[in-house]
């Protein structure tokens, strides 16, 4: 399976942990609209990251936080953690 299909399986959850996270209505923003279109700054950046890593019960290094821009691209991290963990 290539990356974009094992993103897609996690993007309603990421959607839901954004929606949850900021009290954003998911109607309002789509899996492409930048983060920082909704008021998601660094910091919140980090506290997604964080929501993340308990909700998938996972590790995300710190230093992908500048990946995570759309719901897109935060299922893609997801994924790619997700991966290297079943890997090892």
């Amino acid at each position: 399976m290539d990356e974009v299909t094992e993103a897609s399986k996690y993007l309603e959850d990421v959607k839901q942990l954004v929606c949850d996270s900021f009290l954003i209505d998911a109607g309002d923003f789509d899996e492409t609209t930048p983060l920082e279109d909704l008021g998601v700054d660094s910091k919140k950046r980090v506290q997604l990251l964080a929501t993340c890593e308990l909700h998938f019960d996972i590790v995300i290094d710190l230093e992908e936080r500048h990946r995570l821009t759309d719901v897109r691209s935060v299922a893609g991290v997801v994924a790619e953690t997700l991966a290297r963990g079943s890997d090892s």
